[in-house]
């Protein structure tokens, strides 16, 4: 099954080279906002209409995903940033794309 994020953004092959890396940078970005949402909605006990379970747990994990790809394609916390600083060159150096 496809990534719900990967489904909307341009495929890596129409992107240019900084475009490429930002994008993969922003993807790192938001799997490691997703570990610390992940913890955080870990922390919260289940009350109310949702009452627990493997559903809640569930769309938790959902929501976390969504945030963290939300909050990594706004700016994020700027992690996004220095790994594409250093990777393009590399590549560059490389001669690959």
């Amino acid at each position: 099954m496809a990534d719900p994020v990967s489904i909307f953004s341009p495929s890596a092959q129409s992107l240019g080279p900084l475009a490429k890396v930002r994008a993969q940078a922003e993807e790192l970005e938001g799997v490691f906002l997703n570990t610390l949402m992940s913890e955080m909605f870990s922390s919260i006990e289940a009350r109310g209409d949702f009452g627990g379970g493997f559903a809640e747990e569930t769309w938790r994990s959902m929501q976390s995903e969504q945030f963290s790809a939300s909050m990594a394609q706004a700016g994020g916390i700027g992690l996004a940033d220095h790994p594409g600083a250093g990777l393009l060159p590399r590549q560059e150096a490389q001669g690959g794309s």
